[in-house]
């Protein structure tokens, strides 16, 4: 079960970097949504591929939100948005991978040291978390386009359920889908903000956002 969850972690690691590399927002979404149904599974895989119904629920909303229609959501809204790539971001890619690596070797120096209330199923599970969190937020800083920044806080998101997986062996599926619902509810919003600014003002630049004057 260890070397399952453990080729999970490095999956996902290897996601986190070719997002921070990409610049086509189609394949960035595609890769989320891969991540998503990995993540759905993880789950299951760590309590021994258990069928207790309240676990194959949880996996099933977590497959079919993150892995269907979060990406569905995104891709509807990058064909209206009419745009296929994230040009000249803040951080060049290569950078952005390079920037990445080191930022990897720092969770996994902090995963190796934090004190945990419980054991952790793999020794990676935690520093990959942090490492997804990481990864997530520096989407969001270092790009310009909204559906970019969507991603980056659907990745963080993922990385910070990773944590929680890693931590609660049985989850309070209520609670679990009550925080599902809120990131529904945040991606549905953004999906409308980014139709509104691109009908506006014609791009979704979030820096030319802050040359508006009043």
């Amino acid at each position: 079960m260890n070397n399952a969850a453990d080729t999970i972690m490095i999956f996902l690691v290897l996601t986190n970097l070719t997002l921070l590399g990409l610049s086509r927002l189609g394949t960035c979404i595609r890769i989320v949504a891969v991540q998503g149904v990995v993540l759905g599974l993880l789950p299951l895989l760590l309590n021994g591929w258990s069928l207790e119904l309240h676990l194959v629920f949880f996996s099933a909303a977590i497959i079919s939100l993150k892995g269907i229609v979060f990406p569905w959501l995104l891709t509807r809204a990058l064909r209206d948005l009419k745009t296929q790539r994230e040009v000249e971001p803040l951080i060049g890619y290569g950078t952005s991978i390079a920037l990445g690596m080191v930022i990897l070797v720092i969770c996994m120096w902090l995963g190796s040291r934090l004190p945990l209330p419980v054991a952790a199923m793999s020794t990676l599970i935690v520093p990959v978390a942090f490492f997804t969190i990481m990864s997530g937020l520096f989407l969001i800083i270092s790009r310009k386009k909204a559906v970019t920044q969507v991603l980056g806080y659907l990745v963080m998101e993922n990385g910070i359920y990773t944590f929680g997986v890693a931590l609660v062996q049985k989850q309070p599926v209520l609670v679990e889908l009550g925080i599902l619902l809120d990131v529904f509810v945040a991606v549905f919003v953004m999906g409308i903000t980014m139709f509104h600014i691109n009908r506006e003002f014609d791009h979704i630049d979030t820096d030319q956002l802050s040359r508006l004057k009043v």
